[in-house]
């Protein structure tokens, strides 16, 4: 294939609105990894995203009688606040078709910018069919988000600032893939000049068209796709993408949603910035890469593309990212339902850092612990299993359950009428190791422990909910309990919520 696009992205005009973005040494990153890690932060542009460079080159190359009719294009996120600046710059009438469905956020930032914004239909193919409709009826001219020649330029001044700036050896370079304009675009260019290094595309499992239309030898259309990395949720990827990336890309990485957290957690510890989950897409595949193919000491590049993300999605993250960097194990413990077992559990893992605990009485013989605990390898929740095993304590590794993950860690509880003259207290541990210890140790007593909930949520202290069977003849005991265990504790014995949901 003859590759055109060498010159048109040296010609490509989109510093009138893009500026040049640093090439930043990751430095924890690249001492867990063992390779020297460099990321280009697109995710400081004006707009948070590389989406701007197309838009502009691709609107930059326009007719003054197009830019004198106006531009339209389809998009609930980046590449609508992309156009809608370049139309500022040009001083052009610019409609941005977005679903009914596009969090305000986004919406204020295009209108915020001068776009007009038309809400229709509740999808993006909702969006772009009707987008190619006021095309033809308004005389518009569509700006595509990834599957135009200018737009493909556009991105691909990416990948010329990086050799510009980094003469030196690279090993790889990782680009996350939606439709395919920023792989192509950055491909094209490096191929057409430094062939030794390799260009890998980085996709969700669960959004995974280049990768199969690759595979195929032609485009396929999913069926669907998975929404978290929304920013590259895309069904078909373009013939202009499809094309060069046959020609130019070496090979595609998919990851899962864990460790598009995890690499959103390792670029935030370097930079403290944000990514959202598309602009971390390349770390993420990056390390896949890594790991796979036990690389070390090479130099690699991943271009963190976006970062407009919605702040509800950073308590998923959170949760999600100590899975996806194998720092947490999640299991499902069965003990037997007597005095002691639990303490006997307990002090199994003393030494442990415990990040969460979840545990409700629901019948005389035995109860069953949902319990997260923090690990330094990949063999750790195998080697807690049969440890556990050992002790005459039946364990389940839930570590790649979903269910697990998304729901039972939040439903773990319920109403236990047998769990008689229960008390419930709300207590905040010191977070640090021999707490739990401490408590139960302190506890003495036979009161069976009917309900226990920790989280670890980053605090200095743990908070943490505790129900026990305490008779009324022990009341004044456990009142000299409470007292020398320490800890600031509540009575929640009549909490509404409690009766509601777990009295």
């Amino acid at each position: 294939m003859k590759n055109d696009y060498l010159e048109k992205i040296r010609a490509a005009l989109v510093y009138d609105v893009a500026k040049k973005t640093p090439l930043e040494y990751q430095p924890n990153l690249s001492a867990r990894l063992d390779n020297r890690v460099l990321l280009k932060r697109e995710d400081m542009q004006p707009v948070f995203s590389f989406k701007i460079r197309g838009a502009y080159n691709m609107m930059a190359h326009l007719s003054k009688e197009s830019l004198a009719r106006g531009v339209i294009a389809a998009s609930a996120g980046n590449h609508a606040q992309g156009v809608a600046l370049s139309a500022q710059k040009l001083k052009c009438r610019a409609v941005i078709v977005m679903p009914t469905t596009t969090p305000q956020i986004k919406i204020n930032a295009v209108k915020s910018r001068g776009g007009e914004v038309v809400l229709f239909g509740d999808s993006y193919s909702d969006a772009y069919l009707h987008a190619l409709e006021l095309e033809k009826s308004e005389g518009l001219t569509f700006v595509h988000p990834y599957d135009d020649p200018e737009v493909i330029a556009g991105q691909g001044t990416i990948a010329m600032e990086i050799l510009n700036e980094h003469p030196e050896p690279i090993e790889a370079i990782f680009c996350c893939v939606g439709g395919g304009g920023l792989l192509a675009g950055i491909a094209a260019y490096v191929k057409a000049l430094r062939p030794d290094i390799k260009v890998i595309g980085v996709e969700a499992v669960d959004a995974d068209a280049m990768t199969q239309s690759l595979k195929a030898g032609k485009r396929v259309m999913l069926d669907q796709v998975g929404l978290f990395a929304d920013g590259a949720a895309v069904k078909q990827v373009g013939e202009h993408t499809f094309k060069l990336c046959q020609a130019y890309v070496d090979e595609m990485v998919l990851v899962d949603n864990d460790e598009i957290c995890a690499a959103i957690k390792d670029v935030f510890e370097d930079t403290r910035s944000i990514l959202e989950p598309a602009g971390a897409l390349a770390v993420a595949g990056m390390k896949s890469y890594i790991a796979r193919n036990h690389t070390h000491g090479k130099t690699m590049v991943g271009i963190a593309s976006g970062a407009n993300m919605n702040f509800d999605r950073l308590r998923f993250v959170a949760e999600r990212a100590e899975i996806g960097e194998k720092r947490e194990a999640v299991l499902a413990v069965t003990i037997p339902e007597k005095p002691g077992s639990f303490k006997k559990f307990c002090r199994l893992l003393s030494g442990r850092s415990i990040t969460e605990f979840n545990y409700r009485y629901s019948d005389p013989q035995s109860a069953h612990i949902f319990v997260g605990i923090a690990i330094n390898d990949n063999k750790a929740p195998s080697q807690l299993v049969e440890m556990l095993k050992a002790n005459e304590l039946p364990a389940l590794d839930l570590s790649d359950n979903e269910v697990a993950k998304l729901h039972l860690r939040h439903l773990v509880g319920g109403h236990a009428p047998q769990a008689t003259n229960e008390v419930i207290y709300r207590f905040e541990f010191p977070e640090k190791p021999g707490a739990l210890m401490n408590f139960l140790d302190t506890m003495g007593h036979d009161w069976n422990i009917s309900l226990f909930h920790y989280r670890n949520h980053g605090a200095d202290y743990g908070r943490v909910l505790v129900g026990m069977q305490v008779p009324p003849s022990d009341r004044a005991a456990f009142k000299v309990f409470l007292d020398q265990l320490g800890y600031p504790y509540w009575d929640e014995t009549n909490n509404p919520a409690y009766k509601l949901f777990l009295g």
